[in-house]
This record gives C-alpha cells, sequence and structure tokens, in this order.
C-alpha cells in the first residue's frame, strides 16, 4: 500500500538526524584520540614507529570507507566478535577518523616552524617538554581549520552506514521513500538537512583559516 507524504513522514526523517549526529560526535571523539595518538607515532624520532603509523594512514586513506565499514561489519564476526550495527559502524568510523585527523594533526605539527624546535632544543627541553611546551600549542592553532572541515565531510561519510543497513538520516529517507514513491520530496528534505548540519561548520571552517592566513 502506498503512503502518502505528509508530517508523519517528514517527521520520522527527521529522526534519523539524531542518529547522524550521535554518530559523528562518536566517530569525532574517538577518532580524535586515536588519530593524537598516530600523529604523535608519525612524527616520532624513531623510524620504524613513524613508518608504520604511516602504513596506517595510507590504508584508510587508500581505501573507500564503505569498504572499511563492511570489513567491520562482515570480518569481526568471521572471527567470532559479534556486533550491531551501532557498534560495527562507530569503530569503522572511528579508525576512519583516526587516520584523516591523525595526518591533518602531523601536518599541523610539521608545520610550526623549525626554529621553534631548535630553540627549544637548545634550552635543553627534552622531546616531552618541547611537544607540550612549544610544538603543540601552535600545532593546535593551526589544525583547527582542517579540523573543522574533516567533521562536514565525517557527517556526510555518515551516509554510508545506510548500506549496512544503519538507520540514520540517510537510511530514514530511503525507507520513506519506498514506501511512498516520492523519492524526490524524501531525498530533498535529507540535502536540506544535511546543509543546515554541514553550511555552519563549512563557514567556521573557512573563518578560522581566514584568520590563520591573516595572523601570518
Amino acid at each position: 500500500m502506498i503512503r502518502q507524504f505528509g508530517l508523519n513522514e517528514a517527521l520520522f526523517i527527521l529522526s534519523g538526524i539524531q542518529a547522524t549526529i550521535a554518530l559523528s560526535l562518536i566517530a569525532f571523539a574517538g577518532g580524535g584520540l586515536f588519530g593524537f595518538v598516530v600523529a604523535l607515532l608519525r612524527t616520532a624520532e624513531n623510524k620504524a614507529v613513524r613508518r608504520l603509523a604511516a602504513a596506517y594512514i595510507d590504508f584508510f586513506q587508500g581505501t573507500p570507507l564503505l569498504m572499511q565499514l563492511f570489513l567491520v561489519f562482515y570480518g569481526l564476526p568471521a572471527f567470532g566478535v559479534q556486533v550491531n550495527q551501532w557498534v560495527a559502524v562507530a569503530i569503522g568510523l572511528t579508525l576512519h577518523a583516526s587516520a584523516f585527523l591523525g595526518e591533518i594533526w602531523r601536518g599541523s605539527i610539521q608545520a610550526v616552524p623549525l626554529g621553534q624546535t631548535e630553540a627549544a632544543r637548545a634550552l635543553g627541553l627534552h622531546y616531552k617538554d618541547r611537544l607540550v611546551s612549544v610544538i603543540l600549542p601552535q600545532a593546535v592553532r593551526l589544525s583547527i581549520a582542517p579540523t573543522v572541515g574533516f567533521l562536514v565531510q565525517l557527517i556526510k561519510g555518515t551516509s554510508l552506514a545506510a548500506i549496512i543497513g544503519f538507520v540514520e538520516l540517510s537510511r530514514s529517507a530511503q525507507i520513506v521513500a519506498s514506501t511512498t514513491y516520492k523519492p524526490l520530496l524524501a531525498y530533498g528534505l535529507v540535502a536540506i538537512f544535511y546543509f543546515v548540519l554541514c553550511f555552519p561548520l563549512s563557514r567556521l571552517s573557512a573563518m578560522a583559516e581566514r584568520r590563520l592566513s591573516v595572523s601570518r
């Protein structure tokens, strides 16, 4: 039976925003935590550690996000680890985010002028002290714009979770479109919701980038 596209259908699609936002925040927080570790390993003094971190980044940057979600969702049960859709998608997106954020922050750390590091070394500061007191405070400022920009991409990337049946914004639109036969209305509404979520963050990223360029 074909249903009419009405308020209930619009509200059902809107309810998918909750899952999209929650999933984005989980992946961004988890990815940020592990990404910080990856960035530190990527800039470590030990060459073998740097190569290991680089290989991790290369894998996740060189393979599609959808494939990574498939590997987690279907791969973990193959090893006897049963996970639901929430956990699988959260793990997949967290690993994906950690690689990209790790590379963003690696670039920010290495963008700090070499003279700053040399001056800290001349003062007798050890690697940990140089990192905490000199390098990271400057790297954080440099990383704000690209980090916010990646968050926008991560929010849009959550739409791929619909492929494995996770009900977020895109999946809710698919369900409504299949019952009302009004795909243009359903997906058009989703596009508006994504725009409302992502546009302010895009402007924030651009603003931070402009301020950084002016301050230089």
